[in-house]
């Protein structure tokens, strides 16, 4: 699969709530820091679509915008923000990019179990970004690629313990032998156009209601 170019990718950057009505120095140089990285992401081609808050709002704000990268700017506030992109991202994943200036290490493992994609130390030179984005979304789309596998041979699994069980119901009951079962199964499936599993199931079905 071949990734997006920087242009077709629409990013969304999540920083810290808005400012207090008398901000402090950390706060205006969050501000700057946030600016620096917008341009930044501007003048590597990506297509920046919103700058959001990130409050409790975020989850219905990515819903609408619906962004292919969510790139989180933060500090102090890292944690809070960190928890409020997971639960947006949660049911529509998202390569997730964190920039933060946070130095305990044990937060960024955390980080990384919680779906980050990439977590970036503040202050990255601007033309290191670019490399950090598309590392992030190859790894996101590998990662998507894994679960899709896993999810897929779970699902294989559970259909076969269903048919096996189906084939074991017609074998007891009809004095079937394994292979006469199976081929009863695989012809009632052909004959009402659905899977396989779906006609195992919907005997278990019928047998366990009847008793």
């Amino acid at each position: 699969m071949s990734l997006p170019s920087a242009q077709q990718l629409r990013v969304v950057i999540v920083l810290p709530v808005p400012l207090s009505v008398e901000p402090d120095d950390d706060e205006v140089a969050e501000v700057e820091r946030t600016r620096i990285l917008r341009i930044a992401l501007l003048e590597a081609g990506y297509n920046v679509v919103a700058t959001l808050p990130g409050d409790r709002f975020l989850p219905d704000r990515l819903t609408q915008i619906q962004p292919d990268m969510v790139v989180v700017d933060a500090e102090s506030q890292g944690r809070d923000i960190l928890e409020h992109v997971v639960m947006a991202t949660r049911d529509e994943r998202r390569p997730i990019v964190m920039f933060s200036d946070d130095e305990d290490t044990s937060y960024v493992r955390k980080a990384i179990a919680a779906g980050v994609s990439a977590y970036v130390v503040a202050g990255t030179p601007a033309e290191h970004i670019k490399p950090v984005l598309d590392v992030a979304m190859a790894r996101f789309e590998h990662e998507e690629k894994l679960r899709s596998e896993l999810a897929d041979a779970r699902n294989q699994l559970e259909e076969r313990k269903v048919i096996d069980r189906a084939k074991g119901l017609l074998m007891t009951r009809q004095g079937l032998s394994e292979q006469e079962a199976y081929a009863r199964l695989r012809k009632a499936a052909m004959d009402k156009g659905i899977k396989l599993s779906e006609v195992a199931q919907r005997l278990i079905d019928a047998a366990d209601l009847l008793g």
